[in-house]
């Protein structure tokens, strides 16, 4: 395989793909994200194989003639080399000549797998024909655009005429792949093809940002619901755990109910009854003396509507003996065990890790065995939703989904959810376990 040294004129054809059904939608500023054009570790050389299989492609056996290697392992090599997706060029043999679903292509159709180096209207340049020169020249142009901006004409941010339609190029993979296909069609193609192939169905407890406009979605119940402000995010998660995906990728869900308040809020309905946001359970505070025992600041009210609280849960009011409404840390000052303490109920934290995770903001205080004892024991403190965790000296991953640990099939998997191996917690196998095992997470190509 040869590196790319320098660009040359590119295929203006294209391969008028089937309709598909899609509820995406197609936005020509932004066609595909960054991470999805270079996630080059998204497939396997045998899920490559797999998914040529699949769609009974004549390339699932085909062994190119010139470097004596089946099309599978040219387009593993070429994604390794040049950092490209193996998806995205699994798209452009068939958005260029339809190679993936065609059983019986032409030599022609072979020669010019992704349309690299044939001016529309023209023969091809033959430097650049051949099947497997054609993926390397496909992969390697498709990466010296995408690192080398300041080479072409397209620039991430500018708005440029294109086939009749204003485009604003909104990151550097959509302007890779106009400058590889200076068209909408074409790239509508790429992008239906993409979606109806490799579009992902993410498990509960996913956290998506939108990167058209920032927005930032909760996957729950197969719904998207949208966080309103920075605050009800922050009462809640870590931004570090948002995954970005595009707008298309939050289409295939319904949109549920927002979250609009903090987690803890002190919410006041227009007749004056005020409550307490606790986990989607609305809990009244009894009367101003309670409200005043508990610490609560009345600077921190919220006035709301009955609309804003029609669709929240009533929970057990809050009076003058509620003990700890908002939470606390509790540690037996002779045994060291740590507690949290919530509405007259202690659970016990197992691990030194989670109190980081979920009570980073709360104060350590130090009590007495007989002050422990008056509270019931409840369940161990849990893992939070969304959570990447795996137990010591085990390799599987999981993922904490609907209150199930649900292992994580592979790395090809993992990454194409975006999530990152940063954010995997180590924890002793006793915490995983208080989670039943749910079903296995597996993107299938």
């Amino acid at each position: 395989m040869k590196r790319l040294t320098n660009l040359a004129l590119m295929c203006l054809f294209f391969f008028i793909t089937p309709l598909f059904v899609s509820a995406a939608t197609f936005n020509p500023n932004m066609i595909l994200t960054d991470a999805e054009l270079t996630n080059y570790t998204s497939m396997d050389m045998n899920a490559i194989k797999n998914f040529l299989t699949d769609k009974g492609s004549f390339l699932a056996n085909y062994v190119e003639p010139n470097v004596r290697m089946y099309v599978y392992q040219i387009i593993y090599e070429v994604a390794q080399v040049y950092r490209i997706n193996p998806k995205y060029l699994l798209v452009l043999l068939q958005k260029e000549q339809g190679l993936i679903t065609n059983s019986n292509p032409s030599q022609g159709r072979l020669d010019w797998a992704t349309g690299y180096g044939c001016p529309d209207g023209s023969a091809g340049n033959p430097k650049y024909q051949g099947l497997a020169n054609q993926i390397d020249w496909g992969a390697g142009g498709t990466r010296y655009v995408f690192d080398h901006p300041e080479k072409f004409n397209y620039q991430v941010g500018q708005t440029y005429t294109i086939s009749d339609t204003q485009v604003t190029i909104a990151n550097d993979a959509t302007r890779a792949l106009y400058v590889y296909t200076p068209h909408i069609q074409g790239n509508k193609n790429l992008f239906t093809l993409w979606n109806s192939w490799f579009s992902t169905t993410r498990p509960d407890g996913s956290l998506l940002q939108n990167v058209e406009d920032g927005g930032i979605w909760l996957i729950e119940n197969n719904k998207r619901r949208p966080f309103l402000t920075k605050t009800a995010f922050a009462s809640r998660y870590s931004f570090d755990k948002v995954i970005e995906v595009k707008q298309a990728d939050l289409e295939k869900y319904e949109i549920g109910e927002p979250i609009q308040f903090a987690n803890y809020s002190l919410l006041r309905k227009p007749s004056g009854e005020i409550y307490l946001l606790d986990n989607e359970i609305l809990r009244q505070v009894e009367n101003m003396e309670a409200f005043r025992l508990l610490g609560f600041n009345p600077e921190e009210v919220v006035e709301t509507t009955e609309d804003d609280l029609k669709n929240f849960k009533l929970g057990e009011p809050i009076g003058v003996g509620s003990a700890y409404p908002t939470g606390a840390l509790l540690q037996d000052n002779s045994t060291g065990g740590v507690y949290y303490v919530k509405n007259g109920v202690k659970y016990p934290i197992w691990s030194k890790i989670l109190m980081k995770l979920y009570y980073a903001d709360k104060k350590l205080t130090a009590v007495s065995p007989e002050e422990l004892e008056q509270y019931p024991t409840g369940g161990a403190v849990k893992l939070q939703e969304g959570e990447l965790v795996k137990a010591k000296d085990v390799p599987t991953v999981y993922v904490i989904s609907a209150g199930l640990k649900r292992p994580i099939a592979n790395a090809e998997t993992f990454e194409s959810l975006g999530y990152k191996w940063s954010n995997i917690i180590t924890l002793d196998k006793k915490i995983l376990n208080l989670h039943s095992t749910g079903a296995e997470v597996l993107i299938e190509n």
